[in-house]
């Protein structure tokens, strides 16, 4: 298939995940966990490994033209599916080219900074693609549900007034606008999860030994304030998708599907910079021919002379 053929095919299966800009979030009405788009999982492995395929092709064209960094966001609530989506969907990269980040509880150096420093120290460089598994969308979903964590972070009284909300959701807009004008791409991905899939997943990690690790009180705790977070994450929707910075909210209800969405809204982005390999000049390239007459020269009696040439005709 094409270039262009893919890129057409992968922007129309994103498109309906895409928060439209402006728009007014209900996600209980407007997104729908268990939505496949006519899918099945069978099909679904092969569209993954493809999209991982081509992942890896703009991933090394990224890396190469050292222009643009790419940051993904990933939000969700407990058993969402955030380090599983990570850990498939990135298999095919370059472990160099990618670093995760995870943000905990702010240790005391990071209450004494603004809520965005320690999301600003974790940015990727040119060239990198960052992973934030869960971002500094924290500062106005779990902070604002638990608003007992905005009074640990020593504001002034006038900061944490009314409107604080609208003021963060600015605040961020305005941040994401900044690293898109600097090359820095703002891709943010939501895994939707229904009620009733978090129950099941709960149970898995109760009942199966090898995954209790990943079970805790407080995620029984969490669940009980879910209308609350349904709310504030519709409102984070709602405030925070731009045109330089979209929310995709991806139906989390299967991993599998989940996995190619995320993988898609990557490789859309990426299609979007359309990286490209850096080329030479006509000096350099002379270079480069006078080096390569050097090593043909070294070859020994009856080798090859250009050795990777000759195993690229045959191949």
């Amino acid at each position: 298939m094409s270039d262009a053929r893919t890129a057409k095919r992968i922007a129309k299966f994103v498109k309906p995940l895409r928060v439209k800009p402006g728009s007014s979030v209900d996600l209980a009405e407007d997104f729908d966990p268990r939505y496949k788009a006519g899918l099945k999982k069978r099909q679904g492995a092969e569209l993954l490994r493809s999209g991982v395929s081509l992942l890896s092709e703009y991933q090394s064209r990224l890396a190469a033209q050292d222009t643009y960094g790419v940051l993904l966001c990933l939000q969700a609530l407990d058993a969402g599916g955030k380090d599983g989506t990570i850990r498939h969907v990135m298999s095919g990269v370059n472990p160099q080219g990618v670093t995760v980040s995870g943000f905990k509880v702010p240790s005391a150096e990071e209450l004494d900074h603004d809520f965005l420093w320690r999301y600003a120290r974790r940015l990727p460089a040119r060239g990198d693609i960052g992973i934030f598994n869960r971002s500094h969308y924290e500062e106005v979903l779990v902070v604002r549900v638990h608003p007992e964590n905005l009074d640990r972070q020593k504001l002034p009284a006038e900061a944490k007034g009314h409107g604080v909300w609208h003021r963060r959701y600015r605040e961020i807009n305005d941040w994401e606008r900044y690293l898109t004008d600097n090359g820095i791409k703002v891709v943010k991905v939501f895994l939707n999860l229904s009620k009733e899939e978090q129950r099941t997943r709960f149970l898995k990690r109760i009942d199966l030994p090898e995954k209790n690790w990943k079970f805790s009180a407080a995620d029984i705790r969490e669940r009980e304030r879910w209308d609350d977070y349904q709310e504030a994450f519709s409102e984070m929707l709602s405030a925070t998708s731009t045109p330089w910075a979209p929310w995709y909210v991806v139906p989390a209800d299967r991993k599998w599907f989940a996995r190619i969405c995320a993988a898609a809204v990557l490789a859309h982005t990426l299609i979007g910079i359309d990286p490209q390999y850096p080329t030479v000049d006509d000096d350099a390239r002379k270079e480069l021919l006078a080096a390569k007459r050097r090593l043909e020269r070294e070859a020994p009696r009856g080798a090859a002379r250009d050795p990777y040439a000759a195993e690229h005709r045959a191949g």
